[in-house]
């Protein structure tokens, strides 16, 4: 049964578009003043309806399975695994710079720093780089399976993000975690985190089930 070893060392973020107005002006004799008119309405449009309010679209490519596996924080929030994030999982961020950061259990953190164009999409190629200093657990490890839900929730012991549910969970999954306490955390933007602390015995093999709680709005409505 394949494990994933675990080291000791964002929901996607929707900006509702402000497309820009379109004002149909009616033909007429060319006077001067009726120029001026129609050049300020249109640059009174373009200030309340500015273009660079367009949200560009991030992509990510990546080589294989562990780099397709990584998690994903932008500005510092978790927007879910390289692999799932397309489609109705697509990443929309506004204007501006934004810092991308891929971690993934053993390996360096990816950082990378990027300019966002108003309605341009642009790809980050996903390249992890093992990490030497990484520990492991050793052969008394333990083997926990975490069947989680939501699966695409980021996945923490110790305060390390070691992957995201689906990594541990189902019939061929599970991670090594030495014995002794530890604590695991379970997060996901929109649902309320999963915090409790594990002491698993050498060798021995667990089981948990964990369902995160959908967070409430001000009237209690999920």
């Amino acid at each position: 049964m394949p494990v994933k070893r675990i080291s000791c060392c964002l929901f996607c973020l929707w900006l509702g578009c402000l497309s820009p107005a379109i004002i149909c002006v009616e033909a007429r004799a060319a006077r001067p003043e009726a120029k001026t008119t129609e050049r300020d309405a249109l640059t009174a449009a373009a200030v309340a309806f500015p273009q660079n309010q367009q949200p560009g679209e991030v992509r990510f490519s990546a080589d294989n399975e562990q780099e397709r596996d990584s998690g994903v924080w932008i500005d510092g929030k978790y927007f879910g695994y390289v692999k799932e994030l397309k489609g109705d999982k697509k990443v929309l961020l506004p204007p501006g710079e934004h810092e991308i950061s891929i971690r993934s259990d053993g390996y360096k953190d990816f950082v990378k720093k990027i300019l966002v164009e108003p309605g341009q999409p642009q790809t980050i190629d996903v390249v992890m780089e093992e990490n030497p200093k990484a520990i492991y657990p050793g052969d008394d490890a333990a083997e926990l399976r975490l069947d989680i839900q939501p699966k695409r929730a980021a996945v923490f012991i110790d305060d390390a993000y070691v992957g995201h549910g689906g990594d541990f969970g189902g019939r061929f999954h599970s991670m090594l975690v030495g014995p002794g306490k530890h604590r695991l955390k379970v997060t996901l933007a929109g649902y309320h985190d999963y915090e409790t602390e594990i002491n698993p015995v050498a060798n021995e093999k667990s089981r948990m089930k964990i369902v995160l709680e959908k967070e409430t709005d001000s009237t209690g409505k999920p």
